[in-house]
């Protein structure tokens, strides 16, 4: 449950009052949840974690695809600067996140976010995109599995039984039980523990990190061998101009998708002021420089024109005499999908989560166990619906919502950081965690304004509101409240990070 604050004044109506509960605003954290009686979700998670969680989500087996269709139909050669200024458009939102994420630290994301800065109804709005998002994201990337473990044995209709797609005509669908049964594998790794199934998600991170790897070694040791025929273009670098290098950087930019699933993870991160930026901007500059050296590596071995839009990687290595490579790079596309997979039901619990606690969704999604520090309820829940769209639907054309929901939960995040930085600091309520440390900041720096020693200069009363402008000067002059304030418009410093470390 939360603590709402009203952003307007008495109403004249009831129509009024109802547009009130729409803008209203909202203080809550972990520390407020416990005063409520809610068990609290483990706080296990380090660095390494996010970074696993982070890099694990962000890197899917869409990579292994992309590489061919952008550089056939936009980028050309260049496709490596597309994915550079796609990172950089994906920095800053991430580190939009990151800040947020700091000063916030509590499950829910965007959603937790917009709750607070903007009100309940975009919030209510920003949490179903979001769900919308990993639920269809899930059951997507689940159905991408069986394909690719087919390829692992041999073929297409070389899986047992009961594990391949199966058509049914009386339903005029085609049934994939292998989605749903790692569906419910997942999803039951989820219920154990964050810290396990973080582990886990980890151990499969690593293997389709060590894939791509592979790839850059193997592919940069053929293009040296060979001269790297795909440079040597009488179109040149750029051969459908800057603006085609552009509308490559759109379309990958969605390969960037995925550290948004640190930021829900917050409530469970033991230091989330530091790990938190850390785990964010680490993990995405992983995922950039990896994403960046495949496609150099890729680009250089095969004319851009002559790759295979559906296997690039696969058929560049064939073309020089490396077949079997197409194992170690289907083994690295299922360890992505798998990956993908937990990152996309990880999340979800988390936002039904906060929603619950706020009353927007019922109490039933707020139950945390006792003994693992999970929403298993939620999780269940998630696992359940995710699990049936992947056995019965072909969601892929539904993919395009997540865009939609992703790119909105972008926006509302980008915009609660301004309104963070310009409404003034007594109009935006902060969680109660960030009380001490608010307070700290502000007595060194009513310090160091009024140049007096700490022991007659100025008073902070920590049992006021966490940005009351109530304060008490001793032997000095009383600061003016427009200067007081000044500290709290303040854009966020990444500096403050290396401070703390």
């Amino acid at each position: 449950m939360g603590v709402l604050v009203d952003s307007q004044k008495e109403g004249f109506g009831s129509s009024w009052g109802g547009l009130k509960s729409l803008v209203r605003r909202k203080q809550v954290d972990s520390a407020h949840s416990k005063r409520s009686g809610h068990h609290q979700l483990a706080k296990e998670l380090t660095v390494p974690h996010l970074i696993a969680i982070g890099v694990g989500s962000t890197i899917g087996a869409g990579v292994y695809i992309l590489v061919g269709t952008v550089a056939r139909e936009h980028s050309g050669p260049a496709l490596a600067i597309s994915f550079l200024i796609a990172g950089i458009a994906a920095a800053l939102s991430a580190f939009c996140y990151a800040e947020l994420a700091s000063r916030c630290p509590s499950a829910g994301s965007a959603y937790h976010y917009s709750y607070i800065c903007v009100g309940e109804g975009v919030a209510w709005l920003i949490g179903w995109a979001l769900i919308l998002e990993y639920t269809i994201g899930g059951a997507a990337v689940a159905r991408g599995i069986s394909p690719n473990l087919a390829l692992l044995f041999g073929g297409e209709d070389s899986l047992p039984i009961f594990l391949s797609r199966q058509y049914i005509p009386g339903l005029d669908v085609v049934v994939d039980p292998c989605a749903a049964i790692l569906v419910f594998i997942v999803t039951g790794l989820l219920c154990v523990g964050i810290k396990e199934s973080t582990f886990a998600q980890g151990i499969v991170t690593t293997a389709n990190v060590c894939a791509m790897i592979f790839v850059i070694v193997a592919g940069g040791y053929l293009g040296y061998n060979t001269g790297w025929a795909g440079y040597k273009l009488p179109t040149g670098y750029f051969p459908f101009g800057v603006d085609g290098m552009l509308a490559g950087s759109a379309t990958v930019f969605f390969a960037y998708i995925g550290f948004d699933s640190v930021a829900s993870t917050a409530e469970e991160v033991k230091n989330p002021q530091r790990d938190l930026p850390l785990g964010i901007a680490t993990a995405l500059s992983i995922c950039c420089g990896l994403y960046m050296l495949v496609s150099i590596v890729i680009v250089g071995l095969v004319p851009y024109y002559a790759m295979d839009p559906d296997t690039p990687i696969s058929s560049a290595f064939a073309s020089h005499g490396m077949q079997w490579a197409a194992y170690i790079i289907t083994i690295g596309a299922v360890t992505a999908l798998c990956s993908t997979l937990m990152g996309s039901l990880l999340p979800q619990p988390r936002i039904l989560l906060a929603m619950a606690r706020d009353g927007l969704l019922p109490s039933f999604f707020s139950d945390v166990n006792k003994s693992s520090q999970v929403p298993i309820k939620s999780t269940l829940a998630t696992g359940l619906v995710a699990a049936t769209l992947s056995f019965f639907m072909d969601v892929s054309q539904l993919a395009g919502m997540v865009s939609v929901g992703t790119l909105l939960a972008f926006t509302m995040v980008a915009i609660s950081v301004l309104i963070l930085r310009y409404v003034p600091p007594d109009e935006v309520p902060f969680p109660s965690s960030l009380q001490e440390s608010i307070d700290s900041v502000t007595l060194r720096y009513s310090q160091r304004i009024s140049g007096k020693n700490p022991e007659t200069s100025i008073f902070v009363d920590a049992s006021q509101p966490l940005l009351g402008n109530k304060i008490v000067a001793v032997d000095c002059p009383i600061i003016e409240k427009k200067e007081a304030q000044a500290y709290f418009e303040t854009p966020f410093k990444w500096e403050w990070v290396a401070t703390v470390l």
